[in-house]
Formats: structure tokens, sequence, C-alpha cells
């Protein structure tokens, strides 16, 4: 497994601060340097150990990196990664881990200056908590992490990358941007956006009476508003798809209760529990 010199993370929240933790403790680099905006966000990236440096200043900090994994809000990326590859070394490999690609990709896929690449991914792991105090070195163990390359991608860069992400404990798969897309709106997006919903018409009398089942059902609408709100703006038309496929059932579940349609009632609560029993805990 290729062991890198330096690895730069742009934003060490939950997400950044875990993969440089899951860096250090595995030996897949050197160093990993942290970079943000705010040295209250490197201090404690430095307290839980998930860095080997830290600064805010994004040019020095890639200045030595041959691999930068870009992990801040959606909207901010592209101009983030021709930033750095201004700064970084010639030929770095440039990442990231948008919930987003096809707006991502297209805006970095014609190609970045002094040779510099990019390659778009995306750990399907985290949490509605944020920050490095969340992080965990174990967070992307066993789980998916989607790789989006183009016609333009060199091989070696995606071997480079499947070989990273599996060294951090992930399970590789390959998609292309659009089809990433369209398939998060549906796994991702719009379930944070239905516990968005949910949790938006409580009445505020009925809070105390919520037991495990809202509050599981709901717990993602705890994440952050602006990032999501990026999210969802990028992915938009499939999200738009997305709800019509649910509003189209949730007609039909309406006028199944309305009609007192036992059958198809029972039909829905099958489907969804065979489905949702296919998926495990």
């Amino acid at each position: 497994m290729r062991r890198w010199k330096t690895v730069s993370i742009v934003g060490v929240g939950l997400i950044g601060a875990s993969i440089g933790q899951a860096v250090l403790r595995r030996g897949l680099a050197d160093e990993v340097i942290g970079i943000a905006r705010r040295q209250t966000t490197l201090r404690a990236a430095r307290r839980v150990g998930a860095v080997s440096h830290t600064t805010i200043d994004l040019d020095r900090g890639v200045a030595q990196a041959e691999l930068i994994i870009v992990c801040t809000p959606v909207a901010t990326i592209p101009d983030l990664v021709r930033q750095i590859a201004q700064a970084c070394p010639e030929g770095a490999l440039i990442s990231d881990v948008g919930s987003t690609k096809s707006r991502i990709v297209a805006a970095l896929d014609d190609g970045l200056p002094r040779g510099c690449r990019f390659l778009g991914s995306h750990p399907l792991a985290g949490s509605e908590k944020t920050g490095p105090s969340y992080s965990d070195a174990n967070l992307f163990e066993g789980r998916v992490t989607i790789i989006t390359p183009t016609r333009n991608t060199r091989a070696e860069d995606f071997d480079a990358m499947e070989d990273f992400w599996t060294g951090l404990g992930s399970v590789v798969i390959r998609m292309s941007p659009d089809e990433h897309d369209k398939a998060l709106a549906m796994t991702s997006h719009f379930p944070h956006l239905m516990a968005a919903l949910l949790a938006g018409i409580l009445p505020e009398p009925w809070f105390r009476l919520t037991g495990t089942g809202f509050l599981d059902t709901t717990r993602i609408a705890a994440g952050d508003v602006e990032m999501w709100k990026q999210i969802c703006m990028q992915n938009r038309e499939n999200l738009v798809n997305t709800c019509q496929t649910f509003a189209d059932e949730l007609g039909r579940l309406a006028r199944a209760l309305a009609a007192g349609d036992e059958n198809t009632l029972e039909q829905i609560l099958l489907r969804g529990k065979k489905n949702r029993d296919a998926l495990g805990s």
C-alpha cells in the first residue's frame, strides 16, 4: 500500500479530522497538514491527533503535498481546488469528499494548471455532529467510498485514490458523477429533507411526546444547515425527481387510508419492511 510523504487536508471538521487520524494511525503518510480558517478548529484537530502540522494559510499548507483532500462545503470546492493547483507541487493529485459530484467534477474536469489533477470522491460516512472533536479514526471502516472518474481520469490516479480509501478501511465503488448524484438524491439528500420536514412540522406542545422512533427518524435534521442547503441546491434536479416519486407514493398511501384499503396499506408496509431488512443494521 502506497505511503505518501505529505497529505494536506483542507477543512479539518468531522470528516477531514477523521481522515487525518486514520492516515496517521494506519501509517499511510509521513505527515498530515491540516488547513482551516480558524485557529480554534486547528487546535481541536491537533488535540485529537488528526494532524502533524497546521496552518490557516492555504498556499503554505499545500506547498509540499503530494495528495490534497478538500473537505469543505460543496459550493466552495471548485475555487479552492483551482487555488490549490497554483500553490501545490507540480503534478499533485487533488480530491474531495463532497456529497455532490456532477457540478464539482464538471467545473474541474477540463484540467488544472501545472500538471495537477482532480479526482472526485465521496465517503458515505459521517454524522449530524460537526467539528474535529467528533472525529473517529475508524469512521471509514467497512463504509462505502464512491470515486467518480471521467474519460479524462488517468488510470494511475484512480488506482492511487482507490488504494488511499481502501487503506482507510473503505469499500470503494466506481460511479460516474451523474450516476452518483442521482443515487445520492434518494439515499442521502432526500432523507435529510424529509427528516427536516418532519421535525419542522412538530408542534412544540408535542415535543415531550416524541419517542425513539421519532428521534431516530429525525436525527439527521440536526445537521449543519448551510452545508445541507448547498448540497440540495447543487443536486436540485435529481431531488425534484425524487420528490415527485415520493409524492406519488404518499398520495397512494393517503388514498388507501381514506378508503380504508387495508390491502394497499399492507403492501406498502411489507415492501418497506422487506427493503429495510435487506439493508441490515
